[in-house]
């Protein structure tokens, strides 16, 4: 079976992601959480009526009312996840890259001897491999970088 090619979507995924955006806007307005289970049953079922439609055209005009009936009633201020895009928390913690390491004083690196000698072995493997897989760079190209 042949793969799609990314960025086209089935009608089905259409509808998958518009019944997911739907929730997520139903759990924005419903704080209470029986409220919120109630209208995500009412929700479910008209995406089930649509999912189990025959007529491609049919779909295709339910799917477009159910996509304008959310754009019309979509929260001001939608819920986000603490860590994922636009929440409070996104990117907080800053992973630093490991070339910083390579910066520390020698009397840093001197409280971790393992660690410090076990990493220096393994910048050498990658060296290997990369020259192994690459080739080794030549002594103009060094002089321009």
């Amino acid at each position: 079976m042949s793969v799609l090619p990314l960025g086209i979507k089935t009608q089905t995924q259409k509808l998958q992601s518009l019944y997911k955006r739907t929730l997520r806007n139903l759990e924005a307005y419903y704080d209470r959480r029986h409220v919120y289970r109630f209208q995500a049953v009412l929700c479910r079922e008209r995406f089930d009526q649509i999912l189990a439609l025959k007529d491609q055209r049919e779909f295709n005009r339910r799917l477009q009312e159910e996509e304008d009936a959310l754009f019309a009633i979509i929260h001001p201020i939608p819920k986000k996840f603490a860590n994922s895009v636009g929440g409070v928390a996104y990117k907080r913690v800053v992973t630093p890259p490991d070339w910083v390491l390579d910066y520390w004083h020698p009397l840093e690196k001197a409280q971790y001897p393992e660690y410090f000698r076990r990493r220096e072995e393994r910048k050498k493997e990658f060296v290997a491999l990369w020259e192994k897989e690459f080739g080794k760079q030549d002594a103009e190209e060094k002089q321009h970088h």
